[in-house]
């Protein structure tokens, strides 16, 4: 049906109207934001909580030390206690450093009187005895020997409940008519006795011992 004059003037308000509505809804901030809240909930964010100190981890408790185990008492096994053996070694030093000392100048009396409260009386005749001997006696005396001796000991090499065998090295510098010379030679030296008391009562070559 064709539309008379007065009903297209009509139509063209209405569709005037709405394109103005459109146009305040596309570009006016006020009336967008108003349509939103009401026709739709804006979105919401929790807040992220800011963690707890009971949240932190906990510091980790250092870890208890180490206890290390005290050194056994070895003496609680052996027949002689600490200065027993200290006794008993600083007898063992004196004597071998007096053994590797003489002088073409003394006798056998003067030598062996050196170490006399060191050693036992069968140790003692021994000793004076191999000190006279011809062949060593004489080429002492020619060659106007005249030794130092000097003893370090090496180990403990056996033991019992009143005796006790110490490896002694004993280094002698010697001078004679020849000049100056060292020597140095390893023994096996045992003294006898108890607690602060001890003698030597035996020296020979190590390898002559047990080894």
């Amino acid at each position: 049906m064709e539309l008379t004059s007065g009903q297209r003037k009509a139509l063209f308000a209405l569709v005037v109207a709405a394109l103005t509505a459109l146009g305040i809804y596309m570009f006016v901030p006020g009336a967008r934001a108003a349509r939103s809240d009401g026709s739709r909930p804006a979105a919401t964010h929790s807040p992220i909580a800011p963690a707890s100190p009971s949240a932190a981890p906990a510091a980790s408790s250092p870890a208890p030390a180490a206890t290390t185990p005290s050194a056994p008492d070895i003496y609680q096994w052996l027949p002689f206690s600490q200065a027993e053996l200290a006794s008993a070694a600083a007898v063992v030093t004196q004597f071998s450093d007096a053994y590797g000392t003489f002088s073409y100048s003394e006798n056998a009396a003067a030598y062996v009187n050196s170490m006399q409260n060191l050693i036992t009386p069968e140790l003692s005749q021994v000793l004076e005895n191999a000190y006279t001997v011809p062949g060593v006696a004489s080429q002492r005396a020619s060659k106007k020997q005249v030794s130092t001796g000097r003893a370090v000991i090496n180990s403990l090499r056996a033991f019992g409940p009143s005796s006790m065998t110490f490896v002694v090295t004993i280094s002698q510098e010697i001078t004679d008519t020849s000049g100056r010379s060292n020597l140095t030679t390893q023994y096996a030296v045992t003294v006898v006795g108890a607690g602060n008391s001890w003698q030597v009562n035996d020296i020979e070559l190590s390898q002559a011992g047990n080894s």
